[in-house]
């Protein structure tokens, strides 16, 4: 069905989902998951219109890249050539620059009643980004979980991160706020930030801080909840409220945990901390710290990536 126009005349479609108890709406903008349904309870934030997605939000739901997080000072140096990139967060780029992957309309490749398959394709120089780059993501919907399938292709040597930013409350979306919801993180270490929020390079324990989530905490028991900050994974993550527990797992190195907190209900439709990501990913600031693992893509390669968010009742 066909979700809006665009100024420029291009139609973004939405496309139903579903399988079991599981029910979901993808759209071709920005391959966002605008809606899943768990028994009927939509447990991610979306939107009403298409021009909410354009004036009022840049990201809920929205697969983001080329470059998902943020690169600092907006540039990085591949093979000697240095990149100039967007500054849209501060000094920094953050999720590929001003026109990213999130406010494009990506093409629809296949679907079937449980699963989409949506194709971008970023020309070289897209954003300040080197190289002709090939994106497919795939949603399946089965055994009550919500799988993403990322793959890449360049012709030219590039960098890439990609990751989906669901918003996710898993008592319904607009049921009060999620630092209530209990978190576990296999995760022993995470990336500390400077003001920018770009990663000071250290890999840091978490043991005996706020950000040790490897028993279960509720979101809003330290720091008041206030979570932006990049998890290095050891295994799995779940996620307990509402009597529902969606636990993730992914082949990506991190995870961005952020719970929301800057939302603001008023550049947003939704107030502070009505949703929480868990963003998996490669480290923000790959490029210009050689330390962490790499995301250059070079011709030739094919990177894939899943994430699978599996819900159980409790």
């Amino acid at each position: 069905m066909i979700f809006g126009t665009l100024p420029s005349g291009e139609q973004v479609e939405q496309v139903e989902l579903s399988s079991g108890r599981l029910r979901a709406e993808v759209l071709t903008l920005g391959a966002v998951v605008r809606s899943l349904e768990v028994s009927g309870r939509n447990v991610v934030l979306g939107l009403d219109t298409l021009e909410d997605y354009l004036t009022r939000s840049r990201y809920f739901g929205a697969v983001v890249g080329r470059y998902g997080n943020r690169i600092a000072g907006a540039r990085f140096t591949l093979d000697g050539v240095e990149h100039a990139l967007p500054v849209n967060n501060g000094p920094n780029s953050l999720h590929g620059g001003t026109e990213g992957f999130d406010s494009k309309v990506w093409d629809l490749v296949e679907s079937t009643p449980s699963s989409v398959t949506l194709r971008l394709v970023s020309p070289d120089g897209d954003q300040g980004y080197p190289g002709t780059l090939t994106a497919t993501v795939t949603y399946t919907l089965e055994d009550d979980a919500l799988r993403i399938d990322y793959a890449c292709e360049s012709d030219k040597p590039t960098v890439v991160n990609l990751t989906n930013h669901s918003y996710f409350n898993l008592k319904g979306q607009g049921v009060g706020d999620v630092r209530d919801h209990v978190v576990r993180l296999a995760a022993e270490h995470y990336l500390p930030v400077d003001d920018d929020k770009i990663p000071t390079g250290e890999l840091a324990p978490v043991k005996g801080t706020p950000f040790d989530f490897t028993e279960p905490h509720a979101l809003g028991e330290r720091i008041d909840g206030a979570y932006d900050h990049c998890f290095v994974l050891d295994g799995p993550m779940s996620v307990t409220a509402g009597g529902l527990t969606m636990e993730v797992t992914t082949t990506e190195p991190g995870v961005q945990f952020y719970s929301g907190s800057m939302l603001d209900g008023e550049a947003t439709p939704f107030g502070p901390f009505a949703g929480m990501c868990l963003e998996t990913q490669h480290f923000p600031d790959s490029p210009n710290q050689p330390q962490f693992p790499s995301t250059v893509l070079r011709p030739g390669e094919l990177r894939t990536s899943t994430t699978t968010y599996r819900f159980t009742t409790t």
